[in-house]
């Protein structure tokens, strides 16, 4: 394959979209990203953030290669499973021209197959072909070639027919997407393609099969972190860069090989003071205590409140800006934050059914076979608009009886997922969290009207544990399109208060009511209460939480229980 012809995937693609064990498709071919230990780790950059690394037990983080053909990213094929389109026979590629990946019966291009077969542990493997076309069937003699040939009459699955030359009655594909097509068939044979030369795993899951292009093929369990002071200065990042040196050296010379290496490089920034004061700070640690996603998180938020100017060469740049009169009592603070750096780390994957992205989840596929002391991951700089609401008017609504109520909604139907996919509950989200979230969305979707960035470039982030009570919408991309300045200059008075009334304007009416706002749990897996695409729901790359746990009536109330939702005072203020 020439160097123009090999496929391509932005960085930061490598982590959130195809990472580790995902299918990466390349024109009419297919791919697997396979394990970081194959990676060369001289082509990938480090990406250094402390706080997360701490929390995912490794020393750092390194993006995945680009710019070199040596370095590049390592993939095999998958699925093995080709067919020619001119005679349909279906095989394994190595059995083809595998060197041109061509039939060398018909000189025709191979096309992947299109049907994968995966389990809940993760595992991945093709569909059994095989076996399907002789279930039922005693398997007589070694000369089988198979043939997938279709009826011509639809694009369904009962219109795709595999036969074998052996004489076994043809079977067509339909039923084969069932929850117990292959329980009678096939095993999960525990397989781990991303991972080279490594064994099978004992698998007892059912497998379920999939289009090799459908997006429950591969979930990412992403976790992020926001570089905050005092981790986001200059000097904190010089001390994490060269922490394998200083935390062996004595307290004795310290200071001066600080001294010397600071006035040697005359960085923007660095201070020997500085220098030293991270270095303490870092020695201070407590290497048993890990801390979880949730105080990650607190300490976001209360760095967002507290703010930070930070000088030029932070990384975090951070202050309050004025509240519109109208939005007091509903708005406590609006901080604008003209820098910010995002980490995003993968620390593992699900397929069928999206696992917690809580790294010590039994159920997530690792990413290497030998335990390594980093994670594949992207960092991400841009800007963004903080909004804090008022703590005691969160803290009497979720208590009211309609917000009880509608939580109650969604737990009942998160308890049912997990029944029928025999998984263990997860908690249910808070009706804090539901509005807060819902919320982040209308506001979003508003930003991007007048921010100059298309709404995938936006993210949000919840903050909405039982002390917090906000949100941050920021830029979500890993090029110069993260930080254009549109969307940091919406946190000026008037300009969000307008945004704020405009989204709650959109949210109290939806093209598709009443049915949006009247049915019960829908959407995925019956997560999502009031929200669909025509109101709250976002792009992939916009949610954190997959867009579910969304509820557009939790903000602005029902038809007959108009004043209950979480914007009722600023919505009688308002007259929306």
């Amino acid at each position: 394959m020439s160097t123009t012809d090999r496929p391509k995937a932005r960085q930061s693609q490598l982590v959130t979209t195809y990472g580790v064990g995902s299918l990466f498709p390349a024109g009419d071919e297919s791919f697997m990203i396979v394990g970081t230990d194959e990676w060369d780790e001289k082509w990938c950059a480090e990406v250094e953030e402390p706080r997360l690394a701490r929390s995912l037990g490794v020393r750092t983080f390194r993006a995945p290669s680009v710019g070199s053909r040596r370095g590049d990213v390592p993939a095999v094929r998958f699925p093995e499973f080709h067919y020619c389109p001119k005679c349909r026979r279906l095989d394994y590629f190595y059995r083809f021209d595998a060197r041109k990946m061509e039939c060398p019966d018909c000189d025709t291009d191979l096309t992947p197959s299109r049907f994968v077969a995966c389990c809940e542990n993760g595992h991945i493997e093709d569909f059994p072909y095989f076996k399907w076309v002789h279930r039922g069937h005693d398997v007589v003699g070694d000369n089988h070639r198979l043939k997938l040939t279709t009826r011509g009459a639809s694009s369904s699955l009962a219109d795709i027919v595999i036969s074998c030359s052996c004489g076994v009655p043809a079977h067509d594909m339909d039923g084969s997407f069932a929850a117990g097509a292959l329980q009678q068939i096939k095993s999960c044979s525990g397989r781990r393609p991303w991972l080279l030369g490594v064994e099978n795993d004992a698998c007892e899951k059912p497998l379920r099969v999939l289009q090799r292009g459908s997006s429950n093929v591969w979930f990412a369990a992403v976790r992020s972190s926001i570089s905050i002071p005092p981790w986001s200065s200059p000097n904190a990042q010089y001390v994490t860069k060269n922490w394998h040196i200083l935390e062996h050296l004595p307290d004795a010379a310290i200071t001066a090989a600080v001294e010397a290496a600071v006035k040697s490089m005359r960085s923007p920034g660095l201070s020997v003071e500085g220098v030293l004061d991270q270095v303490h700070r870092r020695k201070g640690l407590s290497p048993n205590h890990v801390p979880t996603d949730a105080d990650l998180r607190a300490e976001e938020y209360r760095a967002l409140i507290d703010g930070n100017d930070g000088g030029s060469h932070d990384t975090f740049q951070c202050f309050a800006v004025d509240v519109a009169p109208e939005l007091r009592g509903f708005v406590r603070q609006v901080s604008k934050a003209p820098r910010l750096r995002e980490v995003r780390a993968l620390t593992g994957f699900s397929r069928v059914t999206p696992m917690p992205t809580d790294s010590t989840t039994p159920h997530l596929a690792r990413l290497n076979a030998e335990p390594r002391d980093w994670l594949p991951a992207s960092e991400v700089l841009g800007e963004g608009v903080f909004v804090q609401l008022d703590d005691d008017l969160v803290a009497t609504w979720e208590n009211s009886a309609f917000a009880v109520d509608r939580q109650a909604k969604l737990a009942t139907s998160l308890e049912r997922r997990a029944a029928e996919s025999g998984i263990e509950s997860p908690v249910a989200p808070t009706a804090r969290f539901i509005a807060i979230h819902s919320l982040a969305h209308a506001v979003l979707k508003e930003l991007s009207l007048d921010a100059g960035y298309p709404v995938g470039s936006l993210r949000e982030r919840v903050y909405a544990d039982a002390d917090q009570a906000g949100f941050l919408v920021y830029t979500a991309s890993s090029d110069a399109a993260g930080s254009l300045g549109g969307l940091a200059a919406l946190a000026d008075e008037q300009r969000f208060a307008q945004a704020l009334v405009a989204a709650f304007n959109r949210a109290s009416w939806c093209s598709n009511d009443p049915v949006c706002s009247e049915s019960g749990p829908s959407g995925a897996d019956g997560l999502n209460l009031a929200a669909c695409h025509a109101c709250l729901l976002l792009p992939e790359t916009s949610c954190e939480h997959r867009n579910i746990y969304l509820d557009r009536v939790a903000l602005i109330g029902t038809p007959d229980r108009v004043g209950e939702g979480l914007g009722r005072d600023l919505l009688e203020e308002l007259e929306v």
